[in-house]
């Protein structure tokens, strides 16, 4: 039993993200979007009036009174099963995009180890009718004769497994059309662009403010044979960005959507169709509050809390 205890802690790995007591509350909220099971919050910036009024206590022990009441700690804990190099790509990414300030350690296991472990998990996945994920370093049979996308996440978000990026996909399929021109806003992996090139895009923008991630974006192009095709710029949202596009897709969180639906206009032909994922089910009207009258929702997919929109700009 004991040595069981100890491969498991082996297995899992441990994501600790610090961060300013008052900001708290919305770094957990983007923390809990990485893992289905739930987080562990420390926050001690109202130890006292806690304290009375949950156990109708004064007396605190010394220990406590000693945290750092400034700062807050996520901790996040990242099953074998799941990529702990996305989850740390998918919060620094969204944590920037809030102007959160941060830090993010891992437990002791090299992070060489825990990508290592991670591949043996990561196995093809069919995605919508068209589309095949497929690991770089896996070969597999194809019996429905799907497209088959070869990926390498490495440390960049964006593997197919997280219901976000499958929603995105799933409506990729259905609005793409030969030949349009796709813009992926918070590009991660480069998985969305590559699917919208794969399903008949004749280019793809990809965007991301995380260097390693455009890096790894066009490295995953060079892999599908669509590099020509797919330009990867560093940059944040559309600071960068030029051209107007048939396909705009964000894959990112409710309050970047509604940053980026106030500036994404002048990237928009008349007929172009917006594809939004990444939001949680609880901020769903949020975001169709910061669409009326901009957008017309034509499409919509949710999954285990999960909503991805489509929408259309309204002509003026």
């Amino acid at each position: 039993m004991e040595m069981e205890k100890q491969e498991m802690n082996q297995a899992w790995t441990e994501i600790c993200v610090t961060v300013p007591s008052e900001d708290v509350d919305r770094a957990g909220d983007i923390a809990q979007m990485t893992v289905p099971y739930g987080i562990y919050v420390e926050d001690y910036s109202h130890l006292e009036e806690e304290a009375w009024e949950i156990a109708h206590i004064d007396l605190i022990d010394e220990e406590l009174l000693q945290k750092d009441r400034t700062k807050g700690k996520i901790h996040i804990y990242i099953s074998p099963e799941e990529n702990p190099a996305e989850a740390i790509s998918f919060l620094k990414e969204r944590y920037q995009a809030e102007k959160i300030n941060y830090s993010i350690d891992t437990a002791s296991c090299a992070q060489e180890d825990w990508i290592h472990n991670w591949k043996k998990y990561f196995k093809p996945i069919p995605v919508g009718k068209k589309l095949l994920i497929r690991p770089a370093w896996e070969e597999t049979t194809n019996p429905e004769n799907r497209v088959i996308l070869d990926l390498e996440p490495g440390l960049a978000f964006g593997t197919g497994t997280h219901e976000t990026t499958r929603l995105c996909m799933e409506l990729l399929e259905e609005y793409v059309s030969p030949g349009c021109t796709l813009l992926d806003v918070g590009c991660g992996s480069g998985i969305l662009s590559i699917a919208g090139l794969l399903l008949g895009a004749s280019s793809a923008v990809g965007v991301d403010i995380d260097e390693l991630a455009v890096k790894t974006a066009v490295q995953n192009a060079q892999r599908n044979h669509v590099e020509n095709r797919f330009q990867g710029i560093c940059g944040n949202l559309t600071e960068k960005v030029e051209g107007t596009f048939d396909i705009v897709v964000a894959n990112i969180v409710a309050d970047v959507i509604l940053m980026l639906t106030d500036q994404i206009r002048p990237f928009m032909k008349p007929h172009t169709v917006y594809l939004m994922s990444g939001i949680i089910d609880s901020r769903e009207q949020d975001v169709l509050e910061g669409l009326r009258g901009k957008f017309q929702i034509i499409g919509r997919r949710e999954e285990k809390g999960w909503i991805a929109l489509a929408a259309r700009p309204i002509q003026e």
